[in-house]
């Protein structure tokens, strides 16, 4: 995405939001017509409290913010998509309220749009990129772990107002600790980054090292794509894409995070690797903070 793109896109979300009430609203409200009053005072409610938290968070760009718009922008979509088979909308309102929440959801979804929601809460002169999420998490648990917050949110309350007060008790009682437990988890995958500071490069990813690893700009020999062939040190967490290569004049101590063991695996290394959601632009603010890098064709796409 260009620049100018890039800093259109918060506003443009902005305001596919907040028409959001007129477009989907309609399609929702035809699928609860035939619904008891309590049950749709509680969707009514929910809905409207849903918007209004992603409308702050939008205004409030930050980490926690960039998790609760990609958990309600995708169920402001599944929900139009199943009031849309359900109710009896017209066409016309369905198609609108679909294109509307899908949009929505795309633009939440961006790699842009999480690089300007993490960098509202940085500090100073530092500039945070997104790491890729593992591709042995994207393939299932990422999608299941919302799909069961979401629902462990609305189902206790909804089962409650439908008249199952039994069900919809216990489902509250389960829900709401297990909501906790994934909304942290998905939280955790917004503080994953590769942060360019003035004193040059920080990998800070919870799944690849212990803590953090400052790489100083006067010892970054290069920073470029990986090779196919390299061996450099693999902090990419098994993600897919494009991965970055910095190679060191010399090499830095740090510590391996070891699957299903409490203590790290302490090395030293004088090249590795990671993987931003766009390397491209992460070489870019590199080159403008005097760090060496090479461009390859696949970063320069991206």
């Amino acid at each position: 995405m260009s620049p100018a793109g890039s800093a259109a896109l918060p506003w443009a979300l902005r305001a596919l939001w907040l028409v959001l009430p007129f477009t989907t609203g309609p399609v929702l409200a035809a699928a609860l017509d035939g619904a008891s009053p309590s049950l749709r005072a509680t969707a009514s409610v929910g809905a409207w409290s849903a918007w209004a938290v992603v409308v702050v968070a939008l205004l409030v760009p930050s980490c926690p913010s960039l998790t609760v718009v990609r958990v309600v922008a995708p169920a402001a979509l599944a929900a139009a998509v199943v009031a849309a088979a359900t109710g009896d909308a017209s066409s016309a309102e369905v198609a609108s309220g679909l294109a509307t929440s899908v949009a929505a959801a795309a633009l939440a979804l961006l790699p842009e749009t999480g690089t300007w929601m993490v960098n509202g809460d940085a500090y100073g002169d530092e500039r945070r990129h997104l790491l890729r999420p593992p591709a042995v998490l994207v393939a299932g648990p990422i999608p299941m772990a919302w799909a069961v917050l979401v629902a462990s949110i609305v189902g206790g309350p909804l089962l409650v107002a439908a008249g199952h007060e039994v069900v919809g008790g216990l489902a509250l009682v389960v829900g709401m600790p297990v909501a906790v437990v994934l909304a942290r988890a998905l939280h955790s995958l917004t503080q994953r980054w590769a942060v360019l500071v003035p004193a040059g490069l920080v990998v800070k990813d919870h799944l690849a090292v212990v803590d953090p690893v400052l790489l100083r700009r006067t010892d970054i020999e290069l920073l470029a794509p990986a090779p196919a062939d390299t061996e450099s040190l693999d902090l990419t967490a098994g993600a897919r894409g494009v991965a970055l290569e910095a190679r060191l004049h010399e090499a830095v101590p740090l510590v391996r995070v070891r699957p299903g063991r409490r203590r790290g695996e302490p090395g030293r290394s004088a090249a590795l690797r990671f993987t931003p959601t766009r390397p491209g632009t992460v070489l870019a603010e590199a080159r403008r903070r005097r760090i060496r890098t090479a461009l390859g064709p696949d970063a320069r796409r991206s």
